[in-house]
């Protein structure tokens, strides 16, 4: 009984992952483990970026890929003048700590002037969190590396019983 409990405990990760938003390729391991790679591409990761930032004063957020980092541009509504706006930017670097997904924001500003410290930290566990749902559907898994290219983020996975 327990032999088919793993069973199908495999199998229902990798159909989660399957039917998950982003794209997944799977293979086992000589040690009975799972190796999920998943894609998520500029759209996904883009609306990612737009939610876990959550500024409804936030317009045409533009996530640009690039060769190991992800280029963050947007217009920002000003509060007290909803003619005008003001441009924001940012660069966000993805990486892997101790089998969890990172995000480090570097040269967050609005028009030249730095975005206050604790907004950026909160961005940050917030793209990390969202951006870790959308690549990992099981509880049982570990993030082993993440590569950003200018056409899709890779994050590949090991899914253990």
């Amino acid at each position: 009984m327990n032999l088919l409990s793993n069973k199908a405990s495999f199998i229902l990760a990798a159909l989660l992952f399957m039917t998950s938003a982003c794209k997944a390729n799977i293979s086992r391991n000589g040690d009975g483990s799972l190796t999920v790679e998943t894609t998520i591409s500029q759209q996904e990761l883009q609306e990612a970026i737009t939610a876990a930032i959550a500024d409804p004063l936030i317009q045409e957020l533009n996530a640009s890929l690039q060769s190991g980092y992800v280029l963050v541009t947007s217009t920002r509504q000003r509060l007290n003048d909803a003619a005008k706006t003001d441009s924001l930017s940012l660069r966000l670097d993805l990486g892997v700590s101790n089998g969890q997904l990172t995000s480090t924001i570097s040269a967050a500003q609005i028009d030249g002037v730095a975005i206050e410290q604790n907004r950026v930290d909160l961005w940050n566990q917030t793209i990390a969190n969202r951006l870790s749902l959308i690549g990992n559907k099981n509880q049982n898994s570990t993030l082993e590396s993440i590569s950003i290219t200018p056409d899709q983020v890779t994050m590949t996975w090991k899914v253990v019983r």
